[in-house]
């Protein structure tokens, strides 16, 4: 099931990007992005949804990552199975927390890193949540605002991209509020 489209457009290189309000866990696209924290455990927010959803061997998986290569940074997110869900990767981001320092760059960095892993795996589309606004505090406008900005520059510096369809799924009503007054601040001036 798809979430309801809010807008979207589509840059030079052919990549269309929407914003959309509904449960990113239940997105039919390759990937969907988890906020995550370094250790990949998924105890609250977004990440326990998707683990809920998607079942246990997310969170099995995500274990034996760690396990072998470590926490995950910001910049190069960790991957696994979707489980159930209708995608078929989590890609894991580990967004900042709000008040840690260079939080901005760091939520660049989460966003840029998960675009490039799906690039790795060839994949065709990928639906991103409103990493950090919740549980770690990043403003929600802010969070928008660097959210576009990453996704912009990874298209304007990948045209003829196979991942052509980039989704920003928002859930509660004050982030999606958030979300459509930045979008019509960057994309309707």
């Amino acid at each position: 099931m798809m979430s309801a489209e809010l807008y979207s457009l589509t840059y030079a290189g052919g990549q269309k990007l929407t914003l959309a309000q509904g449960d990113v866990s239940q997105e039919a696209v390759d990937a969907i992005v988890n906020a995550a924290n370094q250790e990949l455990l998924h105890g609250g927010g977004v990440a326990a949804l998707i683990v809920r959803a998607g079942g246990r061997v997310i969170q099995e998986e995500s274990a034996a990552w760690v396990m072998a290569k470590g926490p995950v940074s910001h910049d190069r997110p960790a991957y696994t199975s979707a489980g159930s869900l209708p995608a078929k990767y989590v890609i894991h981001a580990v967004g900042p927390v709000w008040g840690s320092g260079q939080e901005d760059q760091k939520l660049a960095a989460a966003v840029a890193g998960s675009l490039r892993t799906a690039e790795s795996l060839g994949l065709r589309s990928i639906a991103f949540p409103a990493i950090s606004t919740g549980i770690f505090g990043f403003p929600k406008k802010r969070a928008a605002k660097v959210i576009y900005t990453a996704i912009e520059d990874h298209c304007s510096s990948q045209p003829g991209s196979r991942l052509t369809d980039i989704r920003v799924v928002v859930y509660d009503e004050s982030t999606t509020e958030a979300f459509i007054e930045v979008w019509e601040q960057v994309y309707s001036a």
